[in-house]
């Protein structure tokens, strides 16, 4: 199995070149982004005013880290369903986000902003939050502290596995992976 490596910030241009089915272990930055932060961040775009990070070139993931337990950057970090972003992703993807992570499926309005404007959507594993939080090397509370686990954090990370689940030209692992599934069950039974 070939894993792509890649630096952050990610850029729109590098986010193109990844296709659905890739591994990739990512290092540098991401910022961590649940719903109540994101409607907070659509508020104040709807006001005229400036976000309080930029999200340009930026992979947010889709988590509300456990406390850190002696020792650690952060406690157990596992993906949250990402539907509920949903409503406010294809806003931030105009604005240049280029990365998300999470798990579940996304909506077709999401998917579109992705081909139009060159983000991707990585899938990190549920289910196993305190392997994937050995990856988060520092973590810092960035703004909207009142959420608590939910405020936006900004993550170091150092090989944050994670797999291409929609590429920026629409490919969707959600739908090419069942279909192939089935394909080599039909092969397999000689259908």
């Amino acid at each position: 199995m070939i894993i792509r490596k890649i630096q952050l910030p990610l850029t729109q241009e590098q986010a193109r070149t990844l296709r659905a089915g890739e591994t990739v272990c990512l290092t540098g930055a991401i910022y961590t982004d649940r719903d109540a932060a994101h409607k907070r961040l659509i508020e104040l775009l709807d006001q005229g005013k400036d976000l309080p990070i930029d999200i340009k070139d930026q992979v947010i993931y889709y988590v509300g880290p456990a406390p850190a337990s002696p020792g650690h950057a952060v406690g157990s970090a596992g993906p949250t369903t990402s539907y509920r972003m949903d409503a406010y992703a294809p806003r931030l993807i105009e604005l240049g986000l280029s990365g998300m992570i999470g798990k579940g499926k996304r909506d077709q309005s999401v998917i579109d902003a992705m081909k139009k404007y060159g983000a991707v959507y990585f899938g990190a594993v549920g289910g196993a939050a305190a392997l994937i939080s050995r990856s988060i090397i520092k973590s810092e509370v960035v703004c909207y502290e009142d959420l608590g686990s939910e405020a936006i954090h900004r993550f170091e990370i150092r090989d944050f596995p994670v797999v291409v689940l929609i590429d920026s030209e629409g490919n969707n692992l959600y739908e090419t992976g069942p279909a192939a599934c089935r394909a080599l069950l039909q092969s397999e039974k000689g259908e």
